[in-house]
């Protein structure tokens, strides 16, 4: 990755959350990502990503790029326009738990997921890809089909920052009632309504008890053949617990109150996190999902770059 400073400071999730426009946080990312794996070992990766497959016993040698060949002694066959184009789905949990933010200097998990959301439509949208979005958290909130066009990429980004807004003002003003938190029954609404093979990239804390409802709607999409990659959202406090003095813990979504000694709770809280990580890793890995846990102070390019390192696995 790049190593200036400017370059780190302008990525780091806190200043990036600070910005107005959602575009143009999608587009520094992006390009500061893409200038970033350009003067890293992955140099090229990002065109290889997008123009390019790595080649297969059987493959047509017509088709070998011999310019790659000769820069980088890599064999990779050249994919026309319907093989590279993709139709992706991008999920973004909006449900009152995605409000959460322990850090005053950093965002809450619902800033996190929207600006990387927007920095991964961005991403594709270079690409010529098209990218849907659907926001949910009990229903659904807001659903576009995808589509390539940089109209369709603006409305996609002002659907993702009134979310994100609308959900700041409720917080703060409590005059709206909690949105709990209903993720397989939304991502069955989708998985029954889309035909066509993609990529579905769901951005969520996973704060939903009912696990299994979630595996098992994944796994829909895994036997519709679609490519389903799966960030879990956290904020640091969720992953460390740093709490030491006795307090009020205060459940966003039931609006249940709770007297808690930490130095009691921290181990089964812990336990708790620990152990709902591990059920969707143990779940995503026997199905071929992608799976990656993200703290919201993780660096966007870091999180992009691993987005497209297990991508590129699979492809």
């Amino acid at each position: 990755m790049a190593s200036s400073s400017t370059k780190e400071r302008f990525l780091d999730p806190g200043l990036v959350g600070k910005l107005q426009r959602l575009d143009l946080v999608a587009r520094r990312v992006v390009e500061g990502f893409l200038t970033g794996l350009h003067k890293s070992p992955f140099h090229g990766f990002s065109v290889e990503f997008a123009e390019h497959r790595q080649y297969m016993p059987g493959d047509e040698l017509r088709y070998l790029d011999w310019k790659v060949l000769a820069k980088s002694d890599r064999y990779y066959i050249k994919q026309f326009e319907e093989e590279t184009n993709l139709r992706a789905h991008l999920l973004v949990d909006t449900s009152t738990s995605m409000l959460f933010q322990s850090e005053p200097d950093g965002v809450s998990k619902l800033r996190y997921a929207v600006q990387l959301a927007a920095s991964i439509a961005y991403l594709m949208n270079r690409q010529n890809d098209a990218v849907g979005l659907m926001t949910f958290s009990d229903k659904i909130h807001s659903h576009l089909q995808p589509r390539s066009s940089g109209a369709h990429l603006r409305h996609l980004f002002q659907e993702l920052e009134v979310e994100a807004r609308r959900s700041a003002i409720r917080k703060n003003k409590g005059d709206e009632a909690p949105r709990t938190t209903a993720i397989g029954k939304c991502l069955e609404y989708l998985a029954d309504r889309v035909q066509r093979r993609g990529l579905v990239v769901l951005l969520t804390d996973f704060w939903d008890h009912n696990e299994h409802d979630v595996a098992r709607a994944l796994k829909h999409f895994r036997h519709r053949r679609h490519e389903v990659v799966v960030f879990q959202i956290q904020d640091p406090a969720e992953a460390e617990f740093p709490y030491r003095e006795e307090s009020v813990f205060h459940d966003m979504e039931t609006g249940e109150k709770l007297n808690v000694l930490p130095w009691e709770a921290a181990k089964e809280f812990k336990r708790r996190v620990d152990e709902r990580t591990q059920f969707y890793q143990r779940h995503c890995g026997a199905n071929g999902i992608t799976f990656e846990r993200l703290l919201t102070r993780t660096p966007y390019d870091l999180a992009l770059l691993r987005y497209l390192e297990k991508r590129q696995r699979l492809n």
